[in-house]
């Protein structure tokens, strides 16, 4: 990269943590238990709108990982689900009815929070839906893993977005609260996935999918990416910059071996899918808070009108992690 290219990086990225200062203002505290961190402890941060229903499996989940404290910006909620996270012991909460697009869909706020509060811990960033599988996650915690990874002077990992989903429509079995639900979106496309390079960021560049093959089948290239980097052994100097598909400085995006060999790396089982998806669109749709005028919930309305589900006779059943590798979704690399 050459050092024009290199210096203009750093100024984005002096940008975009100056513009998550001013989104600042925008967050109100509701319930803060900052104090109550350990320097070691792992942190998870993530904004939610209307979740309610999937927070409980969500926190069992992840404290089962290992996640010493949970981050959350509520977006405007008006089913309960800020009340309950402000009564969770783990939890701080930030609350904002500000525009979730004018934040860079939650960007701005999560790097306001994670600039202030997780220097030197390893940080964790999901959506309510996503949930991470890494090697060895059935006998290891999540601990193990980033134990690892300071050792091998790793500082990111990388996992991609595997959208889950049920056999049959999508609205034929109601998701309960606290419910695991991958027992309901156990399905997902084993193949199809289209891989290139953004060279500017240095990132992997993945599309494909159920999302591509079923909403978006003649513009493959308008499906969303699925390459994902939610965790990152946090300094106050970076920023994500779109989502968690990349983040500032350039190098922690490269979370793939250039040379032929294989890194670590997980998978986010995106489970997106239950019956609960319907109206969570329509409300998306109608509210226009997401990328490029909310084309993707433009398509998830249409198609989900026509036929509602995603299952074809090419869709693999969820076993385990050893399955995925097997499948070259995700890899082990040189953890053992």
């Amino acid at each position: 990269m050459g050092i024009f290219r290199s210096y203009g990086l750093r100024l984005q990225r002096k940008r975009w943590r100056i513009r998550a200062i001013r989104k600042r203002r925008e967050l109100k505290r509701v319930a803060i238990r900052t104090g109550q961190i350990r320097s070691d402890d792992l942190l998870l941060f993530c904004t939610q709108r209307n979740e309610g229903i999937r927070l409980p499996y969500f926190l069992e989940y992840y404290r089962k990982m290992g996640v010493g404290h949970f981050f959350f910006v509520d977006n405007d909620s008006d089913d309960g689900s800020l009340d309950y996270l402000a009564d969770q012991p783990d939890v701080s909460v930030w609350s904002t009815k500000a525009s979730y697009k004018r934040a860079r869909f939650g960007v701005d706020w999560l790097n306001w929070l994670q600039m202030k509060f997780a220097h030197g811990h390893w940080v964790l960033t999901v959506d309510p839906d996503e949930f991470l599988v890494f090697p060895f996650c059935d006998t290891r915690p999540l601990r193990a893993l980033t134990d690892w990874l300071d050792a091998s002077s790793i500082k990111s990992f990388s996992a991609m977005l595997l959208d889950m989903y049920p056999k049959g429509r999508l609205d034929e079995q109601p998701y309960q609260s606290g419910q695991n639900p991958i027992d309901i979106a156990c399905w997902f496309d084993s193949g199809n996935y289209t891989i290139s390079r953004n060279h500017s960021f240095g990132n992997l560049w993945i599309q494909g999918g159920p999302r591509s093959r079923v909403f978006f089948p003649d513009d493959p290239a308008k499906a969303p990416a699925l390459n994902k980097v939610p965790l990152v052994k946090w300094d106050k100097r970076y920023a994500y910059v779109s989502s968690t598909h990349m983040l500032l400085p350039r190098g922690l995006n490269q979370v793939y071996d250039e040379w032929g060999g294989e890194k670590a790396s997980g998978v986010l089982l995106h489970a997106k899918f239950l019956d609960t998806f319907g109206e969570k669109a329509r409300e998306e749709l109608e509210r226009s808070q997401h990328y490029a005028g909310s084309v993707e919930y433009k398509a998830y309305a249409e198609r989900i009108k026509e036929d509602p589900q995603l299952w074809c006779k090419w869709s693999e059943r969820y076993i385990n992690w050893r399955q995925l590798e097997i499948l070259g979704l995700m890899s082990k690399g040189n953890w053992a």
